[in-house]
């Protein structure tokens, strides 16, 4: 990592503070994202079918029709059957 002044590096996460780390989605019907995303950026629109943080993996639901944009949904995985949107960003603290 670089060596430059974080002035932010001692503040305590929150659901509203800003993301410090990203990570590109590969959408799998099997596998959790690395970690519970504070929310999701949809690159390309379409459907985005994911499970969100806290629930069994019964409970998928599908946002249709995501334009480009945040999704504001503490999420653990997102299903590649359902969705279409693609160039899907996780962000994390």
């Amino acid at each position: 990592m670089p060596s430059i002044p974080d002035a932010y590096s001692t503040r305590a996460p929150s659901a509203g503070s800003p993301a410090r780390r990203v990570e590109a989605v590969t959408p799998s019907d099997t596998t959790d994202l690395s970690a519970v995303a504070k929310a999701l950026y949809v690159g390309i629109a379409g459907d985005v079918r994911l499970i969100p943080a806290g629930v069994g993996d019964d409970t998928a639901v599908t946002l249709t029709n995501h334009p480009i944009g945040y999704l504001a949904v503490q999420t653990r995985r997102v299903l590649a059957t359902g969705t279409t949107a693609e160039a899907i960003l996780a962000l994390f603290d």
